[in-house]
């Protein structure tokens, strides 16, 4: 079963369960899935949903933090919410560590020397961590590999 599907059962449960918070968060992946499809003329496959969700993902977080700073408690709660229906569609995430043994080896791979190689091992680390990582902390170990 694809994660997409995977989506749409669970919508169906929520449905049924008539648990709004949690289908209202799955609705919004569904629209934002939907929309890529439609624009780009593609069917989505797992790597581009977790991608998308990624993407919702850090939007959610974006969002908390703002609305924190407003003392929005009220929305604060609902993105919370959101953000935990969402993180259960992402695969496992690595560990700070991990993701520093993992980029020692990529910057090795590709022979990079020096902080002007920073956006090619970006490159290459996006299309190896996605999903997998936080782009914020690859990069800050990208950083901090290449400044040795």
């Amino acid at each position: 079963m694809s994660l997409k599907d995977r989506i749409t059962d669970d919508m169906k449960a929520a449905m049924r369960a008539r648990d709004a918070d949690r289908l209202l968060a799955i609705r919004g992946l569904l629209a934002a899935l939907k929309q890529r499809e439609v624009d780009e003329r593609v069917v989505l496959d797992d790597a581009a949903v977790v991608a998308i969700v990624d993407k919702l993902v850090k939007q959610r977080k974006d969002s908390i933090a703002a609305f924190e700073q407003g003392g929005r408690a009220d929305l604060v709660a609902k993105e919370a919410a959101e953000l935990a229906v969402l993180v259960a569609y992402l695969p496992q995430r690595l560990s700070a560590a991990e993701i520093g043994a993992a980029v020692a080896a990529l910057v090795g791979e590709l022979g990079a020397t020096g902080p002007a190689d920073m956006g090619r091992v970006m490159a290459a680390a996006k299309s190896r961590f996605a999903g997998q990582a936080e782009m914020g902390l690859v990069s800050a170990a990208v950083r901090q590999a290449l400044a040795k």
